[in-house]
C-alpha cells in the first residue's frame, strides 16, 4: 500500500513539473507517443520553466533520496545535456533534522552506554542535518571537542523503496528511449545504489578519514580531523571537531587577509597530490565539505570533512592520465588517441586516425583562449565525451576524478579568478612523470623487489628444471596428438573405402540397365555365377 502511495506521489510530481516534456521529440513507438498526447495534465499544466529547473524542483519535491540521486547525476556530464547538468548542480541537501532525543537513543544503543557516561557534554540540538545523517556537538571527558554523526533512523528502508522505484524508472527509460541503451540508466542507478549504501556504514567513512589523516600527517596544506574509533559504529561516528571558515565564505576569508592566490593554488596541489602521490582522493570536495583554518592566513591550510566518497586510480591509470594531460597541453592529439587505446579505455580495434581527428576538432577551439581561461575539468569532459563516440566504456574511477577536478577548479576560480590551473599543475605532473620513469624510479623498483628476488633465488634451479620438463611434456603431448590424429584419419579413410566400391558398382549397374544387350547377358548368368560375383565383391570390400 505504501509503495502504491509513493508511486502516486511520483506521478503527481511528474504532472506538476511536466517531466513528460523530456520525452518529446524522441523516437518513441507510436503507442507511447499516443499515450503522451492523452496525458490530461498536458493540457492543464503549462511548462513555463526551463526543463533543467523543472527536473531539479521535482527531485527536491520527491525527497532526500531523489535529491542525492540528482546530485550524483549532476556529476555525470557525459550523460546529461549541459543545461540540465548545470541546474542539477544547484540541488541543496537541506533536510529537516530528526529529534535529538532519537539521536541520543541511537548513540546509547550503538555504544551500549548512556550519553552522560560517554561525553562530558552533548548538545541535543543538531549542528547540521543532511539526507542520510545529522551531526551533534559533544565533548569528551578529557576536554577534546568532537562531533557525533548519527544515521537517520529508518533511512535504509526509505532508500531501498526509492531505489527500487528508480530502477523501475530507469528500466522504462532504457526500454522506450532510443538512446537509453547508450546512456545505460540502469547502471547509473546501480552506481548510485552502491554509493548511498556505502554512506550508511559510517565505519567505511571513518576508515577513509583515517587513511587521509595518515596521508597528510604533518602537512601544512591540508588538515584531516582525527577519527575516534572507540566511539565509532556502523550508525555512529565520532571525530575531532574543527573550527574553520567555510571555503565559500570569501568575504570572511578576505577579512582576515587570507592569501587567496596561494589558497587557490594549494587546492590544486592537494588534488594532484591525492591523485598521483597517494592514489586515494577525497571525491566529494564540494564547498560544504571544505573549510580553511583561521591560523596563519598568509600560509592558508585547508580542512576537509565528510569522507563518505573517495576514489583511487591504479598505477596504470595514473600513468595514462598524466601522459594524456601532458600530451593534450602540447597538442599531441595522436598521443592522446593512442593512449586511450593502449589503456583499454577504448576498444583495441579503434581507428586511431579517426579518433585523433575527432579529438583535434574538440580541443583546438579550446586553445583559442588564454591558458588561464581553459577549464581543466572541461578538457577531461570533452575528451571523455569524444571517446564515448568511439565506444569508450564508462570508467567509474575517471568519472569520480572528473567530478572532483571540476569541484576543485570551480572552487579555485571562485577564490582567485586569475588562477592558471595548468601553470600550477604542469610542474607537478612533469615532476611526477620524471620520478616515476627516471633512474630513481628504476632503483626504487629494484630495491622494493630485491627481497622477493633473494627469497626466490635458491629455488631458481628447480624452477628452471620444472619449466624445461613442462616444455618437454608439451612436445611429447603434441607428438602423441599428431599420431592419434594420423591414426584417426587412416581409420576414417578405411571406413570410407567400401562405400566407394558400392557406389561405383551402383553407377555401373545404372549404366548397364540402359543397355539391352548387357541386360540380356546378365539374365543368362547362372545362380553359381551370381554367388561367385557376390563373394568377390565381399572380399574386395573387406580388403
Amino acid at each position: 500500500m505504501k509503495r502504491l502511495l509513493r508511486s502516486f506521489k511520483i506521478l503527481r510530481v511528474v504532472a506538476r513539473y511536466r517531466l513528460d516534456t523530456f520525452f518529446e521529440g524522441l523516437p518513441l513507438p507510436f503507442y507511447l507517443r499516443l499515450l503522451l498526447w492523452l496525458l490530461p495534465w498536458r493540457y492543464l499544466v503549462p511548462a513555463t520553466q526551463p526543463r533543467g529547473e523543472r527536473l531539479r524542483l521535482a527531485l527536491e519535491a520527491l525527497g532526500p533520496v531523489f535529491i542525492k540521486f540528482g546530485q550524483m547525476l549532476s556529476t555525470r556530464r557525459d550523460l546529461l545535456p549541459d543545461d540540465v547538468a548545470e541546474e542539477l548542480k544547484k540541488l541543496q541537501d537541506q533536510v529537516p533534522p530528526f529529534a535529538g532525543s532519537d539521536a541520543q537513543s541511537i548513540i546509547e544503543q550503538a555504544l551500549a552506554q548512556p550519553v552522560s557516561e560517554l561525553f562530558s557534554a552533548f548538545d541535543v540540538q543538531p549542528l547540521a542535518s543532511a539526507s542520510v545523517a545529522q551531526v551533534h556537538k559533544a565533548t569528551l571527558f578529557d576536554g577534546r571537542e568532537v562531533v557525533v554523526k548519527v544515521i537517520r533512523p529508518g533511512i535504509d528502508r526509505i532508500i531501498r523503496k526509492d531505489v527500487a522505484l528508480l530502477y523501475s524508472i530507469a528500466a522504462l527509460v532504457q526500454a522506450i528511449w532510443a538512446d537509453g541503451r547508450r546512456l545505460r540508466p540502469v547502471e547509473v542507478v546501480s552506481e548510485y545504489e552502491q554509493t548511498i549504501f556505502d554512506e550508511l556504514d559510517l565505519r567505511k567513512e571513518a576508515a577513509n578519514g583515517s587513511q587521509l589523516h595518515r596521508n597528510f600527517a604533518g602537512s601544512d596544506i591540508l588538515y584531516v580531523p582525527e577519527i575516534y574509533w572507540d566511539y565509532t559504529r556502523p550508525n555512529v561516528l565520532v571525530m575531532e571537531r574543527i573550527h574553520g571558515i567555510p571555503v565559500a565564505d570569501v568575504a570572511q576569508l578576505e577579512a582576515q587577509n587570507t592569501d587567496m592566490k596561494k589558497l587557490a593554488e594549494r587546492g590544486v596541489e592537494i588534488f594532484f597530490t591525492q591523485v598521483f602521490r597517494d592514489s586515494f582522493f577525497h571525491a566529494d570536495m564540494h564547498p560544504g565539505n571544505i573549510f580553511v583554518s583561521r591560523e596563519n592566513p598568509q600560509s592558508p591550510q585547508y580542512i576537509a570533512v565528510d569522507f563518505g566518497i573517495v576514489g583511487s586510480l591504479t598505477p596504470e591509470d595514473q600513468s595514462y592520465l598524466a601522459r594524456n594531460l601532458l600530451a593534450f597541453f602540447t597538442r599531441d592529439y595522436r598521443q592522446v588517441a593512442q593512449l586511450h587505446v593502449d589503456s583499454g579505455w577504448v576498444p583495441a580495434d579503434t581507428n586511431v586516425d579517426a579518433f585523433e581527428t575527432a579529438i583535434r576538432s574538440v580541443c583546438e577551439p579550446i586553445f583559442e583562449k588564454p591558458l588561464k581561461e581553459i577549464s581543466f575539468g572541461q578538457v577531461l569532459l570533452g575528451l571523455f565525451q569524444t571517446a564515448r563516440r568511439f565506444n569508450m566504456e564508462v570508467q567509474p574511477q575517471l568519472v569520480l576524478l572528473q567530478k572532483t577536478l571540476l569541484n576543485i577548479e570551480g572552487l579555485g576560480r571562485q577564490l582567485y579568478p586569475d588562477l592558471d590551473l595548468w601553470q600550477t599543475a604542469k610542474p607537478f605532473l612533469e615532476g611526477w612523470m620524471k620520478e616515476r620513469m627516471g633512474p630513481k624510479a628504476v632503483y626504487r623498483s629494484i630495491k622494493q623487489q630485491a627481497p622477493d628476488w633473494l627469497e626466490k633465488m635458491p629455488h631458481m634451479p628447480q624452477m628452471v628444471f620444472d619449466a624445461l620438463n613442462q616444455v618437454r611434456r608439451l612436445d611429447d603431448n603434441r607428438a602423441r596428438d599428431m599420431r592419434a590424429y594420423a591414426a584417426a584419419k587412416a581409420e576414417l579413410e578405411r571406413q570410407r573405402r567400401p562405400m566407394r566400391y558400392v557406389g561405383g558398382l551402383l553407377v555401373l549397374f545404372a549404366l548397364a540397365s540402359g543397355n539391352e544387350e548387357i541386360m540380356s547377358w546378365l539374365d543368362q548368368l547362372s545362380v553359381s555365377s551370381w554367388l561367385a560375383a557376390g563373394i568377390g565383391l565381399y572380399l574386395i570390400i573387406r580388403r
